[in-house]
This record gives C-alpha cells, sequence and structure tokens, in this order.
C-alpha cells in the first residue's frame, strides 16, 4: 500500500499563506497524479489541485487559479501546495490525494489513496 503522510496544515487570517506537503511511501505507478481534494463541513469533498509525476503538469479548480501553486519533488515522492492569498472560504480539511488520472482530474472516487488530511483554518 502507498502511504501518504501530509503536513502544513493550521490557522492563518484572511490574506495569508501556508504550505501543505505530502509525501508518498513510493511513486504511485498506476495513474500519474497526486495532488489535494479538501472538504469542508456539510460540504462535499472537491478537488484543489493535481501534478502529473511524468510531465510535472498542473491543474487548478477554479476557486483557487492565482493562489495557490502545486510543485514536486521527484527524488522525495513529495508534493507541496502553496497556499497564498488565503480566504475564510478555503477553511476545510485537506486531503493528500494519489495515483488517479488526469482525465477526470476532479472525480474523487478515482483517487486509489488518500492521506490522513489536515486543517486549514482562514480567520475573517
Amino acid at each position: 500500500q502507498v502511504q501518504l503522510v501530509e503536513s502544513g496544515g493550521g490557522l492563518v487570517q484572511a490574506g495569508g499563506s501556508l504550505r501543505l506537503s505530502c509525501a508518498a511511501s513510493r511513486r504511485t505507478f498506476s495513474n500519474d497524479a497526486m495532488g489535494w481534494f479538501r472538504q469542508a463541513p456539510g460540504k462535499e469533498r472537491e478537488f484543489v489541485a493535481a501534478i502529473t509525476w511524468s510531465a510535472g503538469n498542473t491543474y487548478y479548480a477554479d476557486s483557487v487559479k492565482g493562489r495557490f501553486t502545486i510543485s514536486k519533488d521527484n527524488a522525495k515522492n513529495t508534493v507541496s501546495l502553496q497556499m497564498n492569498n488565503l480566504k475564510p472560504e478555503d477553511t476545510a480539511v485537506y486531503y493528500c490525494a494519489a495515483d488517479w488520472s488526469t482525465k477526470n482530474i476532479a472525480a474523487l472516487r478515482s483517487v486509489n489513496y488518500w492521506g490522513q488530511g489536515t486543517q486549514v483554518t482562514v480567520s475573517s
């Protein structure tokens, strides 16, 4: 099994920044994407951002474009999400996700591995 270890969540004021990291125990092989989904209380889990191991292509939800940046370190099997200009609506549990296809990048049911989740709280 692939284990995903997340870090970097916390409490920040609106307009502030946080950086999330997720380390995989090994590189996923079947499908190329790795990134994050998030889930706020009472809401469905939604796609946030992803990156492909092969080419480094990036994908973002419209709600975070221009504010969040995803990157990777292939040698460490690690992806990072730099979150800038955070807004209260970004408050959620952020779940690292791995091994799914970019064919339907926002399809959470296609994700094969999940991290434990890390809380991001943005105060107004």
